[in-house]
């Protein structure tokens, strides 16, 4: 039996070890640290649980389709439910909007609250759902690097449609023709945030991704996020997947055209395909010493990273839910600082993540779990100390102004994740969560493509490769990265 060695264990990593092992590889799987998931994981704190990575959860197809071609039931594996609340948000002038799940709710609550008509908003999220239905399939199903992508049935629909999609305008300057409000503006405009990037300068195809929350729906795992990787590691330990924790790749051994292998801290793994998990800048960086670096590739803005406060709260805020949204005043400024001055904004926008509210033993009784976040720039040399010290009392001064009260008296532990200790855990490149930007309407086109172009037999999966960060994108990567093995290695198979 051949092998297959993965490097790194995330969402991607896990998803592609699960899909190769079912196709009837050996896999391997080397992970740096002593548990799976990479920042997808949890951990506990006096009673409290908190999901310390990824909080939102889309696209429930995508994560059941890896057990489905396992041949397994996923709902044997994880659970979900269906949140009738996508998103409460709190905007400076004190208005408070529910994004509910069904858009009919949603588009009532904009022309009560924001007295613009629902029928702007239920054509503006048709329009969104016709972008994704058009531009999906294309982009988050097949390689944009194999010529044979672009010569289907998909891509002869869409081309007549490209005018459509918003290429050729800036996703804010869209939200502006299609919306008459600057605070429904700025909501939807939040949404480049999915993948880091600045809304005043991705491209307005990004628009697409309020489809899959207001057309398709939120949900939530049952014991929070964290089951995600629990049950994707149990898939794969149950198909035979091999896992090496504490084990720190050192580099991937190179031959001619291939690659043999990779070298550990005490061994050399041989491998006759060989997949990095681990983003792309510290794979060539760090691994691939006789690699021709892709230099165009590495040198692109990096995506935002995040400061995220993890408080155990003692008190109930009914006011609030599992999502969260409080906004900066202004928001244009707000992403200047991100993504031009590089430190942090004076007033930004905070996101508070509570899955007490619905994972009742997250929390002691009377007490919720605050996962506190606001975006924050790649690490570049900053003085995080002192940001995060300014940033705790900024964001401490807004909630007390926007929910009326003193949230510091109820804080009772506290822990930080900054984008020092992002890079620290998870190897990716400056702390940045998505790999690169999509602050160019080429962006797409620009990320590593899952297949080595020097290395017959080197592969790419995860957030800094094609199609993207964020969890419904990697596990879409990891569908494309082990379709591109199994077609071009079917020799390798038991």
């Amino acid at each position: 039996m051949k092998n297959i060695v993965i490097i790194g264990s995330g969402v991607a990593g896990l998803s592609t070890a699960c899909r190769l092992q079912s196709r009837g590889f050996k896999v391997t799987v080397l992970e740096a640290n002593a548990y799976p998931g990479g920042k997808l994981t949890e951990f506990s704190r006096n009673g409290y649980r908190f999901d310390a990575g990824p909080s939102l959860f889309t696209m429930p197809n995508f994560l059941d389709d890896v057990f489905i071609h396992a041949g397994k039931d996923p709902r044997e594996y994880y659970e979900y439910q269906k949140l009738a609340i996508s998103c409460l948000y709190f905007f400076d002038d004190k208005t408070r909007l529910t994004a509910y799940a069904d858009k009919e709710l949603f588009a009532k609550e904009v022309n009560d609250k924001l007295q613009v008509s629902g029928k702007a908003v239920l054509a503006y999220l048709s329009k969104s759902k016709d972008i994704y239905t058009t531009a999906a399939h294309i982009f988050l199903e097949n390689s944009l690097h194999k010529s044979k992508t672009w010569f289907t049935k998909s891509v002869a629909k869409a081309l007549p449609k490209i005018p459509q999609l918003g290429l050729f305008e800036t996703m804010h300057q869209r939200n502006v023709r299609l919306l008459n409000d600057d605070r429904l503006v700025q909501l939807f405009d939040r949404y480049a945030t999915y993948n880091g990037s600045d809304p005043y300068q991705a491209p307005g195809i990004l628009t697409s991704i309020p489809h899959l929350e207001f057309n398709v729906g939120t949900f939530l795992p049952k014991g929070g996020m964290h089951s995600i990787t629990k049950a994707l590691y149990q898939l794969a330990i149950d198909s035979g997947v091999e896992f090496r924790f504490n084990t720190r790749a050192k580099e991937i051994t190179t031959n001619g055209n291939r690659a043999t292998g990779v070298r550990t801290e005490t061994k050399h793994i041989t491998a006759d395909v060989v997949v990095s998990n681990l983003d792309v800048y510290p794979t060539y960086q760090k691994l691939l010493p006789k690699a021709k670096v892709p230099k165009k590739i590495l040198s692109q803005e990096r995506s935002s990273s995040a400061l995220i406060f993890y408080w155990a709260i003692k008190k109930e805020f009914p006011e609030l839910d599992l999502h969260n949204i409080f906004f900066a005043k202004d928001y244009r400024a707000e992403f200047s600082t991100l993504f031009k001055t590089h430190t942090l904004h004076k007033d930004p926008t905070v996101y508070i993540n509570i899955t007490s509210k619905y994972c009742k033993t997250d929390a002691p009784t009377g007490c919720e779990n605050w996962f506190v976040m606001i975006n924050v720039p790649a690490n570049t040399g900053q003085d995080w100390d002192t940001l995060i010290a300014k940033a705790r009392a900024i964001i401490i001064r807004k909630l007390n102004r926007l929910l009326n009260t003193n949230i510091e008296t109820w804080i009772e532990t506290e822990d930080i994740l900054d984008p020092r200790t992002i890079e620290g855990r998870t190897s990716s490149y400056q702390g940045s969560l998505y790999g690169t930007s999509s602050n160019n309407k080429f962006a797409a086109f620009l990320r590593h493509p899952n297949f080595s172009g020097e290395f017959k037999n080197l592969y790419f999966c995860g957030g800094s490769a094609h199609p993207g960060g964020g969890i419904p994108l990697c596990l879409q990567s990891a569908r494309i990265t082990s379709t591109l093995i199994s077609e071009q290695f079917t020799d390798l198979r038991v």
